[in-house]
């Protein structure tokens, strides 16, 4: 949806007076066909992306050409590629890469041939792209870098001031023509290395910096913030008064979370690891802080907390910690997100409202649960064969990218329930789903499955999760992935979850939630493997269930209960203890139970 909306407003307005202060790098010539290569950092904050591209800037006295590399700052592992011409469906697409574009150089690339365009990362071809839409790929371009901040976010997320600056550095950019049959590198040697500019100096023969911007774009392109440096080009996002690459901002904090199992602070910029990980940067009233990790994304720090319970935490107080400037702030008091657990299974109406047991469509957020980043919402008032589930397949979340979860790690069934709400004609609809980065679901055609307006369902089962999140990945080929209905169930009551960090006594925490209603989970920590048994007893002392877990391995898990008798009834509202007995130990906490 949003190329649509760029279609009216690209063209570029050269009077201007936006406060932030973006920057765009551009050949003085123009290139048709051949192999476009980048050695790029990009940078990983929320509203805001940087690319390498290139682009018809006679647009609109001649029809719109572009190819594009976009990486957006919201993911952490996504790479978005997209080429436009006059009058197209949507073809862009995501890659899923197994790293962060932010934390390191990564090389990218695109072959523009009158036949395909193929895009590469590190050099492997991931995604590429035939039909009369390349075909119209015909006009002269130019090759274009930029960092902006979108106005759209749904599709690059909730704009934040505090996270400025903000950096991307673009170590090499090199060009090989296409020459069909007599070239040397490149797909089957078709193309023939021209030039490479490894950014030692401005080459003003070759380059100009940008001074104009576009609607949608909340920044103006300014030269002085497309500066070079130490062999790098910096294309630089800041505010007006401060321009140019540097930073004499302290960091901020974007969101605190209190995790089942520890606390989670991201700042708005990567931060020093020696002050982020020391832990007497770090309070919380009654509790001892015991290690602070930063992440590969060097933004967030993982707190780890010896006497933790997520029932009694609120905030964090959070102080000297220093920006890679060595920008500082002397404190902070972080409210605290919390974690709320939903019972399984979890059933979401994708793109609708809630429907008997399925819950509402939401946006991702550091707030959430759950929630989808990017897509937009269709109804359909019509039933569906297949299915009495007509209330669920009626709405969708159309153009997604990703659905997210919180979860306890362990194993899962997912299933996913689409259907072709648009389109009539075979190939009209085809995308890739992977689930936990595994592709579960390659190049469906839900219209050649099943036909229009009929359910079709995919499950995938014993997926493993062992970082608190499950992730399904949607990777358009040809217009907009399309999804209904997902259903999320754990697999047994039993979700191990060991950490590095092995405990050193036998311990049980605070059920989480409480009060809770169907479905809580208990936290146990135990030094050595051995034998566990969990009793449920009355405030009168009688025993109300019994589960036997059996052997457990040394480490830190959570066991789920669904508040039944031992007939397999549901238990009554009140309050409750549990007892989880070892081998040699025994410990009990109080709970309650709202049904």
């Amino acid at each position: 949806m949003k190329k649509y909306i760029f279609l009216f407003l690209i063209i570029p307005i050269f009077l201007s007076a936006k406060i932030y202060k973006g920057a765009e790098y551009r050949t003085k010539n123009l290139f048709k066909y051949g192999r476009f290569e980048v050695n790029m950092k990009s940078a990983y904050r929320d509203g805001m992306l940087a690319s390498f591209f290139t682009y018809n800037d006679d647009f609109p006295n001649s029809a719109w050409n572009e190819i594009d590399i976009e990486i957006m700052g919201r993911y952490s592992d996504d790479i978005q590629f997209n080429p436009l011409t006059p009058g197209q469906i949507s073809h862009t697409s995501h890659h899923q890469a197994k790293f962060n574009p932010a934390t390191d150089f990564h090389t990218y690339a695109f072959e523009w041939t009158p036949n395909y365009v193929a895009w590469f990362v590190d050099g492997v071809e991931t995604h590429r792209q035939t039909g009369a839409h390349i075909e119209a790929l015909n006009i002269s371009q130019k090759i274009m870098m930029n960092i902006w901040n979108p106005q759209f976010p749904n599709w690059a997320g909730e704009w934040n001031e505090n996270i400025l600056p903000a950096f991307a550095f673009y170590d090499w950019v090199s060009y090989s023509s296409f020459t069909p049959g007599a070239g040397s590198s490149g797909t089957g040697n078709n193309f023939t290395f021209q030039w490479k500019d490894n950014f030692d100096s401005w080459d003003q023969t070759r380059w100009d910096k940008a001074t104009h911007t576009f609607g949608g774009n909340g920044s103006d392109f300014i030269q002085d913030n497309a500066v070079l440096k130490d062999g790098k080009l910096i294309l630089c996002l800041t505010k007006e008064d401060a321009i140019g690459f540097t930073d004499k901002t302290p960091p901020s904090i974007n969101f605190g979370r209190a995790e089942v199992d520890g606390i989670k602070i991201k700042f708005t910029e990567e931060v020093d690891p020696v002050s982020v990980e020391n832990i007497s940067n770090y309070i919380i009233s009654g509790m001892t802080i015991s290690t602070a990790k930063l992440l590969a994304d060097s933004q967030t720090v993982f707190l780890t907390v010896a006497n933790y319970d997520t029932a009694t935490i609120s905030n964090i107080i959070v102080m000297n910690i220093k920006d890679r400037f060595q920008n500082s702030f002397i404190v902070k008091n972080v409210l605290l997100a919390k974690s709320k657990p939903i019972s399984f299974p979890i059933k979401i109406n994708c793109g609708g409202t809630a429907y008997n047991d399925y819950l509402a469509d939401q946006e991702w957020g550091p707030k959430t649960e759950f929630g989808y980043l990017d897509g937009s919402t269709r109804f359909n008032n019509v039933n569906f064969s297949g299915t009495t589930e007509h209330g669920v397949y009626q709405y969708e979340r159309n153009g997604l990218v990703r659905y997210r979860f919180r979860v306890p790690n362990g194993k899962y069934d997912v299933q996913l329930m689409m259907a072709e709400t648009y389109f009539s004609n075979v190939g009209d609809r085809i995308f890739s789903i992977a689930v936990e980065g595994n592709i579960i679901e390659k190049d469906l055609d839900i219209f050649t499955k099943v036909g229009k307006f009929a359910a079709y369902q995919k499950k995938v089962t014993n997926v493993s999760v062992d970082d608190g999140m499950l992730e399904i990945h949607f990777i358009q080929q040809k217009n907009p992935a399309t999804i209904s209905g997902i259903i999320i169930s754990s697999v047994s009551a039993k979700i191990n979850d060991k950490y590095k960090t092995q405990p050193t006594q036998f311990n049980i925490g605070q059920n989480y939630p409480n009060p809770f209603n169907g479905e809580t989970l208990i936290p146990v920590e135990i030094s050595k493997s051995e034998n566990l048994t969990i009793k449920f007893f009355d405030t009168m002392g009688r025993k109300i269930s019994e589960m036997p877990i059996g052997l457990v391995d040394e480490g830190k898990h959570l066991f789920s209960w669904s508040a039944k008798d031992f007939t397999g009834n549901k238990i009554a509202s009140g309050v409750y203890y549990y007892v989880v007995e070892g081998e040699v130990n025994s410990l009990s906490k109080k709970l309650i139970l709202i049904q």
